[in-house]
C-alpha cells in the first residue's frame, strides 16, 4: 500500500470514529459493549500516553512535528524492498497525524476504546502501536545472525 494513501486512511479512521463519539456521546460517558471487558468510553487526553505528561499541549505539538519530519526524511532514504518497515512508519505517521490533529484542533487527544484493563486509547494509538511493533519486529528480525533463517 503506497505510504500516503496508508497514513490517509488511518487519519479517516480515525477522526471519522472520534467524530462519531463526540457527536454521539457525552464526555466521561461509558457505554458497555462487553459489560466489564470492553466499553466506549468517551475522555480527553491532555498528556502523552497514559495521561502522562498532562497539559503539556504546545510541547506535543512541537515533537509531533519534529519527529514526523525526521521520520518523512528517514522514509525517503529507505529502499522500496523494505516494505515491512515502510508499512511501520506509515502506520506511526497516520497515528500521530491523528493526535496530532485532536491537540490543534481541540487541545487534547479524544480517547474512546476502554478495555478496562489499560488506559482508554484511540485508533491512532492503535496504529502507532502497531507500527512500533512491527518497526522493531523487522529491525530484531534483519540484525539476526546470518546463519538464522529470515523470512
Amino acid at each position: 500500500m503506497p505510504f500516503l494513501a496508508l497514513i490517509a486512511g488511518i487519519l479517516v479512521l480515525d477522526q471519522v470514529s472520534k467524530l462519531i463519539v463526540q457527536m454521539t456521546m457525552q464526555e466521561n460517558q461509558s457505554i458497555p459493549v462487553l459489560p466489564g471487558i470492553f466499553h466506549l468510553t468517551y475522555v480527553r487526553n491532555p498528556g502523552a500516553a497514559f495521561g502522562f505528561f498532562p497539559d503539556r499541549t504546545p510541547f506535543f505539538i512541537a515533537v509531533t512535528f519534529l519527529i514526523l519530519f525526521l521520520v518523512f526524511l528517514f522514509y525517503r532514504r529507505l529502499p522500496p524492498e523494505k516494505k515491512w518497515q515502510r508499512l511501520a512508519l506509515g502506520l506511526m505517521v497516520g497515528g500521530a497525524c491523528g493526535n496530532l490533529i485532536d491537540r490543534l484542533r481541540v487541545g487534547e487527544v479524544i480517547d474512546f476504546l476502554d478495555f478496562r484493563i489499560w488506559p482508554v486509547f484511540n485508533v491512532a494509538d492503535m496504529a502507532i502501536t502497531a507500527g512500533v511493533i512491527l518497526l522493531a519486529w523487522e529491525v530484531l528480525r534483519s540484525a539476526a545472525p546470518a546463519g538464522e533463517k529470515k523470512e
